[in-house]
């Protein structure tokens, strides 16, 4: 059960996005870093300034000229929509502002909220990451599942090969296609398992491939994997986001399931990475996902952060 939103006199209220020339009014909003993107030590600037935000997609609540609630949503440069909600913030005592601030921005995108590991040990943190929650659910967000955020670096040491699998390029989206219809049967991911319980999974196979040529990093890195006998076992999607390398998407058939291979598939989307350029590689997976999350420690994947994603 979650503690109630407190209630305010909202009649001084102004909600409105902010225009190019207010964009510092964002930074006056008091944040200790415990949590979001602050807690990572990122600074929010606009695309003019340097930086990945677009004024129109930043929202704030004020009082009078007083920042006390704040929201960023992030897309990439050639998006037309908002694809997170990467900032929401809100003053002590301002969590109605917050809420309504959600509830009147004409954006909607996943927020995914950031956190140090073992963050419910530390009851500061807890309280920072509870309040925000709260505030997200209240606006009408639905918490999905908590994710651990990975970010291997060549001091971690590039994990050897099995050598159990073969590699092969696939051009064909159809073929990749049928191959993920089939990751798909008794997958563990929620995002996907969502997907497939709303709208089927053909929806979760499009989703998944607009997903990968979002990415700014060739078509020409995703590889399907096989046995020495020629038998599927899954694919991999070494990738790039905006942000730099990243495992774009490991994935085994379930026939091929048991042994062990998700973690083959791991160790050569490191190697690929690695051999166009790579020093720092992030990843994630599902809390849940234990296999998945047992394949990452294998690998010398230390935990960054840990998130908590509601849609």
């Amino acid at each position: 059960m979650t503690e109630p939103i407190e209630k305010i006199d909202a009649t001084d209220l102004v909600i409105r996005a902010l225009t190019e020339h207010e964009a510092h009014l964002f930074h006056t909003l008091p944040d200790p870093g415990l949590v979001g993107r602050a807690y990572l030590g990122h600074t929010y600037a606009t695309r003019e300034a340097g930086g990945e935000y677009r004024p129109e997609w930043t929202w704030v609540a004020l009082r009078g000229d007083r920042v006390v609630a704040r929201a960023a949503w992030w897309g990439g440069p050639d998006d037309t929509e908002p694809k997170a909600l990467d900032w929401f913030d809100f003053a002590d005592g301002e969590a109605d502002a917050a809420v309504r601030l959600l509830r009147t921005a004409p954006l909607r995108a996943e927020y995914s909220l950031l956190l140090p590991p073992g963050w419910r040990d530390e009851p500061a943190v807890r309280a920072a990451a509870r309040s925000r929650i709260d505030a997200a659910t209240a606006a009408g967000l639905t918490p999905l599942v908590e994710r651990f955020r990975y970010e291997w670096t060549t001091g971690d040491g590039l994990p050897e090969r099995p050598g159990r699998l073969e590699f092969r390029p696939e051009p064909d989206d159809a073929a990749i296609a049928d191959v993920l219809r089939r990751v798909h049967q008794g997958t563990l991911d929620a995002h996907d398992r969502r997907t497939i319980a709303e709208s089927g999974v053909e929806a979760a196979v499009r989703e998944n491939l607009e997903f990968f040529h979002w990415f700014p990093s060739p078509r020409a890195w995703w590889r399907l994997a096989y046995t020495p006998q020629g038998d599927l076992v899954g694919i991999h999607v070494p990738a790039h986001n905006p942000a730099g390398p990243c495992v774009g998407f490991i994935g085994v058939v379930p026939e091929q399931r048991g042994h062990g291979y998700a973690y083959d598939l791991l160790v050569e989307c490191t190697h690929d990475l690695v051999s166009h350029g790579a020093t720092r590689i992030a990843a994630a997976t599902d809390q849940g996902n234990t296999p998945m999350a047992a394949h990452f420690a294998k690998a010398g994947y230390p935990v960054a952060q840990e998130k908590i994603d509601l849609v």
